[in-house]
């Protein structure tokens, strides 16, 4: 009898381990050092609390090393499912074919894996709203406009497929792209690289920085220069953003839903994991924000 009640014990055990993993979702997200992806987090955060998982949050702090490190972590610990908001785009394949190779799906959250095998991409129509950026700007400056455009991580498609878009605004409407560099989607940044773009283009008639904290740090450059006629474009509709735009300090932004990001990224887990089918890409509104 012993022997038999220990044994049902050890079966509960494991049963009880088995279904505790079945209720696990991993979030790998590139930075929570930004507030777009603090949204997403929460939006995912609140959908598993919803659907009865245990969301476990992984910050890869924009270091794609540290987002294997992170994956690798998950092999261990035993996620049934892992959304993954890459740090970049190409080094993210790494992290996909190891949780290809132990069959654990894989859902990518705003940028996409160019490598490995995912299930499902959940993420705005970057191009869209790079396109819409760039016709806005053409609508308060008008044709031949001189423009810095601040660009993002490089090899992120989130900052590719912005520039792709903006660049048929500035085709369509024959702007001149007096520079375009990289401020790696960060405020700081944002402001140092527009601060030195200042000294050499003074002459700039608008910015379109491919998300918000560039757009606000560049914008700090602009008014310690005393230049309050540039028209500033972010994009994600970030709280700060959002609240720049209603001051009339930032023209506009492109508002992304990152909440509805990881809402859609934990329901897709959830489908997945009970075996139904879904869609391969999900794309996620966004719009135009102005005062």
């Amino acid at each position: 009898m012993k022997t038999l009640t220990a044994l049902a014990l050890l079966l509960g055990a494991t049963l009880t381990s088995q279904a505790m993993a079945k209720q696990t979702i991993a979030l790998v997200i590139s930075t929570l050092n930004n507030p777009f992806f603090v949204s997403l987090k929460d939006g995912a955060k609140q959908e598993a609390d919803k659907l009865g998982y245990n969301l476990l949050v992984l910050d890869s702090q924009n270091n794609p090393a540290k987002e294997l490190a992170n994956v690798q972590d998950l092999m261990v610990r035993g996620a049934s499912a892992i959304l993954i908001n890459p740090t970049d785009s190409d080094a993210v394949g790494n992290s996909v074919k190891i949780a290809n190779q132990e069959n654990i799906p894989v859902i990518t959250l705003d940028r996409i894996a160019h490598r490995g095998k995912v299930v499902s991409h959940i993420a705005s129509d970057n191009r869209a709203g790079g396109k819409l950026a760039g016709d806005f700007i053409a609508e308060q400056r008008g044709e031949g406009a001189k423009i810095i455009e601040l660009q993002g991580i490089a090899g992120t498609s989130a900052s590719r497929e912005r520039g792709e878009g903006f660049k048929l605004a500035a085709d369509a409407h024959k702007f001149k792209i007096i520079a375009s560099q990289p401020a790696d989607f960060d405020r700081t940044k944002g402001l140092n690289v527009m601060q030195n773009l200042l000294t050499v283009h003074p002459d700039v008639q608008a910015v379109f920085a491919q998300n918000d904290e560039m757009a606000l740090g560049a914008l700090r450059a602009l008014q310690t220069a005393g230049k309050s006629d540039v028209v500033v474009v972010g994009f994600d509709g970030t709280p700060d953003g959002v609240k720049a735009v209603e001051q009339g300090k930032l023209a506009a932004t492109i508002a992304q839903q990152p909440e509805l990001i990881g809402k859609i990224g934990v329901e897709t887990a959830d489908k997945v994991l009970k075996g139904q089918k879904t869609e391969q890409l999900h794309p996620v509104g966004l719009k135009l924000v102005t005062q």
